[in-house]
């Protein structure tokens, strides 16, 4: 008797439910793909996880003096570019095309105030826009964060913020509406415009050619190269190249924004390339010094997750193998180039983020998977541009990166003038030489003074 009372009980209820349950799947109700969005706000969170691991990174490079406020130049990139990005960073480089092209605008992306109810296909399945906005708001946040390992321990913070605000605003937004805005002059190129899936272009070709630029204009650091600037804390420089790696899976596979066969196509790659990146670094160092050193592995690990952030959607697990020795080998020569020049890109910004953005970029031409080929084909078949081959596209991929590098060059010089005439960026040498953290902040990272 108890048993069919519950099993009425269990009906009425079903049946009280129902309606509701027939209306929010109505025609009404935008339909949402589960286990995409799902991915989606994994990938969001990775991405996000890798700003702490970049702070670590940078943080355990420099000299103790100055370990909290290069974290901060990482961290504060959150807050500042955050809001920006909510204000009016994604209208910008989502919002339909503007002022010829050069940024995106919408009134109704402006302070996401549009995006309530609003469902995004970027790869054909349904994700809410609000998680579409917030992953790729993690890209504009780290990107400023990568150009601060070039100027490390010798700029003010207040000039540092205002710098990455101009930065993020006038550079990154207008470039990353170019690549990756659906009707972006850059994404529009030839058949199947200039490839870069998750950033080689957007972000570290613009943030190695702008800390570039950065640190010639602004000068070494007091005592370069004549005085060892020894790294603080290795070891925590390795919990951040392992967390960087860890996030870069968000990275890289969460651009594919769905949940298939292309997600796991470029997870994979992502690992093998970075696998092969800090495998090349160790060798070519075990070769030139007979050993290799943990900061060697965590730089040929960048090299390999770098390079290959271009190409994930495309190339074969054999062309990221390639692709990861490739960047470890040039950017191992690069970087010891670099003395030899006589700049001062503190953290090796351009010699690993510029240079592996700019192989990636344009060698993914030649691994590129068989299927994604054909398609390339019939799309130039439909536009009438003749046939597809693969010396075409780097001619595209070659093109876009000589924008980037052109377009980050020119605008970050005038907003570093801007920025050092009006509110000031080199820090002076009196504080410099007291170090950022008690100067700037009045803390010290390990509850120590006056260590260098």
């Amino acid at each position: 008797m108890r048993l069919h009372l519950r099993a009425t009980l269990v009906a009425v209820v079903v049946l009280l439910c129902l309606p509701a349950l027939v209306l929010a799947q109505g025609p009404g109700a935008p339909e949402i793909d589960s286990g995409a969005t799902a991915w989606m706000l994994t990938s969001t969170a990775l991405v996000l996880l890798m700003v702490p691991g970049l702070a670590m990174f940078y943080g355990g490079l420099v000299r103790t003096k100055n370990v909290l406020g290069t974290m901060m130049h990482s961290f504060s990139a959150m807050a500042v570019v955050g809001v920006l990005w909510m204000l009016v960073g994604y209208c910008m480089c989502f919002g339909p095309n503007a002022l010829g092209g050069w940024c995106g605008w919408s009134g109704h992306l402006l302070g996401l105030r549009g995006l309530d109810d609003s469902v995004i296909r970027p790869a054909g399945v349904a994700i809410p826009e609000y998680v579409f906005a917030m992953f790729q708001g993690k890209f504009a946040i780290i990107t400023p964060a990568l150009i601060a390992g070039a100027f490390a321990e010798r700029v003010r913070f207040r000039g540092y913020c205002v710098f990455i605000a101009l930065w993020s605003i006038l550079v990154y937004n207008p470039l990353c509406h170019w690549v990756w805005y659906e009707n972006g002059m850059l994404a529009t190129m030839g058949a199947s415009g200039a490839i870069d899936f998750a950033g080689g272009t957007v972000v570290h070709i613009s943030a190695g050619v702008s800390g570039l630029i950065a640190a010639i204009y602004l000068g070494s650091r007091r005592g370069y190269p004549s005085t060892a600037m020894h790294p603080n804390n290795l070891v925590m420089t390795m919990m951040g190249a392992g967390l960087l790696w860890v996030g870069w899976f968000g990275f890289n596979a969460g651009s594919s924004t769905a949940s298939n066969f292309e997600t796991a196509r470029a997870l994979t790659v992502t690992q093998v390339a970075a696998a092969s990146g800090a495998l090349a670094w160790m060798l070519i160092e075990a070769l030139h010094h007979s050993k290799a050193t943990s900061l060697g592995l965590c730089s040929g690990i960048l090299a390999g997750l770098v390079v290959i952030t271009p190409a994930a959607g495309v190339v074969t697990p054999m062309g990221a193998l390639s692709l990861g020795i490739i960047a470890s080998s040039v950017c191992y020569y690069c970087v010891l180039a670099k003395n030899k020049l006589g700049y001062d890109d503190s953290l090796d910004v351009f010699g690993i983020h510029g240079i592996a953005g700019m192989l990636g970029a344009t060698l993914l031409a030649f691994f590129i998977r068989q299927p994604w080929m054909a398609e390339a084909i019939t799309k130039a078949h439909q536009k009438n541009l003749g046939e597809w081959n693969v010396w075409r596209q780097c001619g595209v991929q070659l093109t876009a990166v000589a924008i980037a590098i052109g377009y980050s060059a020119v605008g970050s010089l005038i907003l570093l003038f801007i920025v050092q005439k009006g509110v000031g960026l080199r820090l002076d040498p009196v504080r410099e030489s007291a170090g950022l953290d008690h100067s700037l902040h009045g803390e010290a990272g390990y509850g120590l003074l006056n260590l260098n």
